[in-house]
């Protein structure tokens, strides 16, 4: 028994300091790292997760590139095949795919550390144990990238429903006289969703030397979002429509079709699973009724 205990302490350990090195009040981040997410060009907020010349920073940089590959190469087994620097970009997560990984490592070796403390306290059958030990930490990986495609299909949505609201505001916005860059600038500062904070990113791309057009497709790029290549599509006219604010409000029109055909799509499908539960209310007594006469008529056979 002491020589699991050993080896489940010391993963238990390295897991509680992986997943206790993503917060803030547990490590202290360089001013270098603090200044990177404001320079041009430069990489993520959280290129290095530790100040340089730490005992942690120099076990980042050897589990980095073995957790990121390792886990690229697990989640596509699985069938995700997104890349994972786009989701993360997508819900504006502050973890980069390096980051990530290690997270999702941590997570993986503490399970399977609490896995092999329960397993030598209790005392399995080996049929059990091999899949608690195998079966824990595969669904503590799932568990983690289910999280971001989840959080990754929400941010979506929230595009898709708020789209329309915004393209008919972009237009308005267009026909008053605005220029494209100055309506997507004053449509970011006026609200607090998903379509605003995305347009923030790109007029700060904007800020930063990029072309109108080039920063909305990028923004369309990440998105992955039918209407918004759409959208993205319309307003690559800027230069070469002279009515642009009528084609955005035209294609408003329809988003709000699609937005609407979705929810009427949605009430279809609740009203018919609201019929699951009535259905089966009224069948159960009915096989009880036709159950009674069947078993008196099966008794009365068998006695005769």
């Amino acid at each position: 028994m002491t020589r699991l205990v050993v080896p489940a302490a010391l993963a238990t350990w390295i897991g509680t300091a992986l997943l206790l090195s993503n917060h803030r009040w547990f490590r202290r981040v360089s001013l270098a790292e603090r200044l990177r997410p404001y320079v041009p060009g430069a990489a993520g907020p959280n290129r290095a997760l530790r100040s340089p010349g730490g005992w942690a920073h120099s076990v980042v940089d050897v589990l980095g590139p073995l957790a990121r590959s390792g886990g690229a190469t697990l989640a596509r087994l699985f069938g995700v095949s997104e890349e994972l620097s786009l989701r993360l970009r997508r819900v504006h997560s502050p973890l980069d795919p390096t980051a990530f990984r290690l997270r999702q490592l941590g997570w993986v070796v503490g399970a399977f550390g609490l896995v092999v403390v329960l397993v030598a306290a209790v005392r399995p059958p080996v049929a059990l144990v091999v899949l608690a030990v195998l079966g824990a930490p595969l669904l503590a990986f799932l568990v983690v990238e289910q999280q971001l495609a989840r959080a990754s299909a929400a941010w979506q949505h929230r595009l898709f429903l708020e789209l329309p609201v915004v393209s008919e505001q972009l237009g308005m916005l267009l026909s008053a006289g605005y220029s494209l860059g100055a309506a997507l600038t004053r449509l970011s500062q006026r609200s607090s969703g998903a379509v605003a904070h995305d347009l923030r990113g790109v007029v700060g791309r904007v800020q930063q030397g990029l072309d109108d057009v080039a920063a909305l497709r990028e923004w369309a790029t990440v998105a992955r979002l039918p209407a918004v290549d759409r959208l993205v599509a319309v307003l690559a006219l800027n230069r070469e429509a002279s009515d642009l604010g009528h084609l955005i409000s035209e294609e408003a029109r329809s988003l709000r079709a699609d937005v609407h055909r979705e929810l009427i799509e949605a009430i279809e499908r609740r009203g018919q699973q609201v019929w699951i539960p009535v259905t089966v209310a009224t069948l159960l007594p009915g096989v009880l009724f036709l159950a009674v006469p069947f078993i008196e008529a099966m008794q009365l056979f068998t006695s005769g």
